[in-house]
């Protein structure tokens, strides 16, 4: 079968690693500068909610982190054994950028992180917060070299082939700042943000509905959790709205320079003039149709040329082995618009509740914020499945085929590495995943700060106005 061939392996298992890999980056970056926004009010305000914060996401941050790091190792190894090809032909130029990614972004991560994470009490809260941004910045950094590699594969700019059919660098600015590379660098990183803003959110509406049962234990801060819930919620309203328009502007740019994955994620086998949008269909490749199609007409043109006259070109403007499989960016392009689109309307109803004086005692809105969670993670891996299939079938778009790009190598070993690979992943990380979840399952904890100096009511029993009922913490009202 054509599936247990080498290549469709190959290229499962480098799905496979790269699709749990991501979720890690898309947590930590935003993480990591959500942790010196915390670090830093505590500094300038001396309120100690801040403090409570940084102190229960620093826990949960530093495991993410651990485990995107070995899964990105793990996978990088696959350039050596499944695609020896691939890594000879663009050595040249992926090597020095994955270079710059270690000495620039990781050792400032790592040179960082145990100051952010034990170093508060010996260097001082000014030198702890610089440490906290210097974390920060190194998963940003470290977002912006893979970014830079992956764009490039994308839009290859600034090179030129040798001899030996090598690439090699003709200009390094073209290279990094590739045509598609800043679409794509502001868009996974508002993703990140986001995608950090819904799990925030997420366990803070999940205590906040443990409180209205009446049980938490005693000791948590009612004021961590409000504000986390807060944070993260004026997160999503200010942010998703510049994430459609982000989307939108990579969309056009894709169009220009990728029109074959234009028409994967449109689902148009045939050239549109106007383009209608396309909602719901099932791709069937080898007749070249969309069966069960339920299209609005004109709109196509509309969202991707901002006018009611210009079309769009179908898979039949080209030739058949240039065709990627359409179904996989296709579906996985909705899943992500229709995420997008949930979290605006959350975003939104935050908004309304603020302004109504019920953001925290609305039932339905908590529960939305718990079902949420997970949202951002399953939109990002929706992303790079449309990114990365609506490429095939090349790894450098139109100039390296990814059938050409494999290792000598049989499908029974390739096939080995990868159940191995699942067997392990799914043992370690699940253990690192179960560890994760019982922090989060933890309130965030009153700070030894206020337990000595703060209000007594705050640790004791109080009334807060937005739960409209007295409540002890710990106890039943």
């Amino acid at each position: 079968m054509e599936w247990f061939e080498a290549l469709h392996l190959a290229r499962l298992q480098f799905a496979f690693t790269v699709a749990f890999h991501i979720i890690f980056p898309a947590f930590t970056i935003g993480l990591a500068s959500y942790l010196f926004v915390l670090n830093a009010a505590h500094l300038f305000t001396r309120k100690p909610v801040y403090l409570d914060l940084f102190n229960y996401w620093k826990k949960i941050f530093a495991l993410s982190f651990g485990m995107g790091v070995v899964s990105g190792i793990v996978m990088s190894y696959q350039f050596g054994t499944n695609w020896s090809v691939f890594a000879d032909k663009v050595g040249p130029i992926l090597g020095p950028l994955m270079g710059y990614e270690v000495l620039s972004a990781f050792f400032l991560e790592a040179g960082f992180l145990g100051v952010m994470l034990f170093g508060r009490e010996r260097v001082g809260e000014k030198l702890h917060v610089f440490a906290t941004a210097m974390v920060a910045l190194g998963t940003f950094a470290s977002g912006f070299w893979i970014l830079a590699v992956n764009s490039w594969m994308q839009t290859p700019d600034g090179h030129a082939i040798n001899a030996v059919g090598q690439f090699v660098p003709d200009d390094w600015f073209k290279i990094i700042f590739n045509p598609s590379f800043p679409h794509r660098l502001l868009h996974m990183m508002l993703a990140a943000y986001l995608t950090t803003a819904f799990v925030v959110a997420s366990v803070g509406a999940f205590h906040l509905l443990k409180v209205k049962a009446g049980k938490l234990t005693p000791g948590f801060s009612i004021d961590a959790l409000k504000k986390m819930f807060s944070m993260a919620m004026w997160m999503a309203a200010i942010v998703v709205p510049m994430q459609i328009y982000v989307g939108d502007a990579q969309g056009l740019n894709t169009l220009q320079y990728q029109p074959l994955k234009i028409a994967a994620m449109e689902g148009h086998f045939e050239n549109q003039k106007p383009a209608g949008l396309v909602l719901f269909g099932i791709p069937n490749q080898e007749e070249a149709k969309m069966e069960y199609k339920v299209e609005i007409p004109v709109l196509g043109s509309v969202i991707l040329h901002h006018n009611t006259t210009e079309g769009l070109l179908g898979f039949e403007s080209f030739p058949r082995s240039e065709w990627p499989p359409m179904a996989p960016p296709f579906f996985a392009f909705r899943i992500m618009v229709g995420i997008a689109f949930l979290m605006l309307g959350m975003g939104m109803w935050s908004l309304w509740l603020r302004y109504k004086k019920r953001l925290y005692d609305t039932p339905l809105m908590l529960k939305a914020a718990v079902m949420m969670g997970p949202a951002g993670f399953i939109a990002v891996i929706s992303g790079w499945v449309v990114t990365e299939v609506g490429r095939q079938p090349y790894t450098v778009y139109g100039l390296l085929r990814t059938a050409d790009s494999l290792s000598p190598i049989e499908a029974p070993a390739v096939a080995a590495s990868l159940i191995a690979f699942i067997v392990i992943y799914f043992t370690l990380f699940g253990a690192g995943f179960h560890y994760i979840f019982r922090q989060m399952k933890k309130p965030p904890m009153l700070s030894e700060e206020v337990m000595s100096h703060g209000a007594p009511t705050r640790a004791a029993g109080f009334v807060h106005p937005e739960l409209k009922k007295p409540t002890v913490q710990g106890a039943k009202p």
